[in-house]
């Protein structure tokens, strides 16, 4: 599914900015026109995979490099998905501690977070017993179904 800019002014967009705003809210496709320029945004979201741009050749090269190099050294986590679209909130309450923290170990079934969908929480557990890598998603962020919430280093 593709979002489409709209034209409401003459604001120029970087190729840089594009890839990061599809990166940021973990977009599948994203096209932009403006100023008589479009940039379109293709990213496959295998975990293997880098992001594919259809634009200048040495700008696509820059972009997957980093990102080839990144997969490599996370190949062996394991990603916590939103299984539903709604809004992600890392606490049972907005005063309470986070359920979990970089660097925290979890237990398989062990709640890390809420995803709120159509006033009701949630509650999402990890799916792997093992050291949370990285928090992908910002507290109190929409999220899409399938996007990535956590990297978990499973225990070996």
């Amino acid at each position: 599914m593709a979002k489409r800019g709209s034209a409401r002014g003459p604001a120029a967009f970087s190729i840089d900015q594009v890839v990061e705003l599809a990166v940021r809210h973990n977009l599948a496709e994203l096209e932009v026109e403006a100023a008589g320029t479009r940039i379109r945004i293709v990213r496959e979201h295998a975990p293997a995979a880098g992001s594919r741009v259809d634009a200048a050749p040495a700008s696509a090269a820059a972009v997957q490099q980093p990102a080839a190099e990144s997969v490599e050294s996370t190949a062996h986590l394991v990603t916590v998905e939103a299984p539903m679209v709604g809004t992600f909130y890392r606490a049972p309450k907005p005063d309470a501690p986070p359920f979990v923290a970089e660097g925290d170990v979890v237990k398989e079934g062990q709640v890390i977070c809420i995803v709120e969908a159509m006033k009701l929480m949630n509650e999402i557990e990890s799916k792997v017993a093992g050291r949370i890598a990285k928090v992908v998603v910002e507290n109190g962020q929409p999220v899409e179904f399938g996007q990535p919430l956590f990297l978990v280093d499973p225990l070996r």
